[in-house]
């Protein structure tokens, strides 16, 4: 069996005042489900769903725990959970890393409604941002969010990415193929660093 290189990057720690980010674990199944549990109706409308005719086995937590820890070997992604004065409240993802003459990857997250409005999503997606682009040597993240999702489209806008494109029907969510927004950043857009640009915003 030939080894797989380990993924520049990964696993990461970052942490930036009450916020910290770390690898997604089995140990986490717990405070996941909870946190899940009480946020279902408010995440079901944002989350991607299986269209019909596809395998729907597969989605307990243990199982998507697995899947993710082996993309993150083959340096397919990066599945943090987000941790707020050390308690679990959500997951920030990144995923479909294409190396080569690309380095691009997009990023998804949600978060625990009873911690929202206090700018810890901003904070963790640039503290991402930052790790994709300096430990992980990519070059250009992308976020896809539903024109609806006033909340996602409130994290770019304060992390000041560009909106790159419209694409229809695009991901099948909450029971249908749902039209995404799409905003982009590179390395070059954030010299001093996204995190820092926020903060001094």
């Amino acid at each position: 069996m030939i080894p797989v290189k380990p993924m520049p990057g990964w696993p990461a720690f970052l942490v930036h005042g009450e916020v910290a980010l770390r690898p997604l674990e089995a140990s986490d199944a717990e405070a996941w489900r909870d946190v899940r549990s009480r946020n279902m109706d408010w995440l079901r409308q944002w989350e991607a769903t299986l269209p019909p005719g596809e395998d729907h086995s597969g989605g307990n937590y243990a199982q998507v725990v697995r899947r993710l820890r082996r993309l993150a070997r083959q340096g397919q992604a990066m599945p943090f959970a987000i941790e707020v004065d050390g308690s679990f409240a959500g997951q920030v993802t990144v995923n479909n890393i294409v190396r080569g003459s690309a380095q691009f990857a997009s990023i998804g997250y949600w978060l625990d409604r009873g911690v929202a409005g206090r700018g810890i999503m901003p904070i963790a997606v640039a503290m991402v941002i930052d790790h994709c682009f300096t430990s992980a040597r990519l070059h250009r993240i992308e976020i896809s969010i539903r024109p609806e999702n006033s909340n996602s489209l409130r994290v770019v806008e304060k992390l000041g990415l560009h909106e790159v494109g419209y694409a229809p029907r695009f991901l099948h969510i909450d029971g249908a193929w749902r039209d995404h927004r799409i905003f982009a950043v590179t390395v070059e857009d954030c010299p001093r660093g996204m995190l820092a640009t926020l903060i001094s915003s």
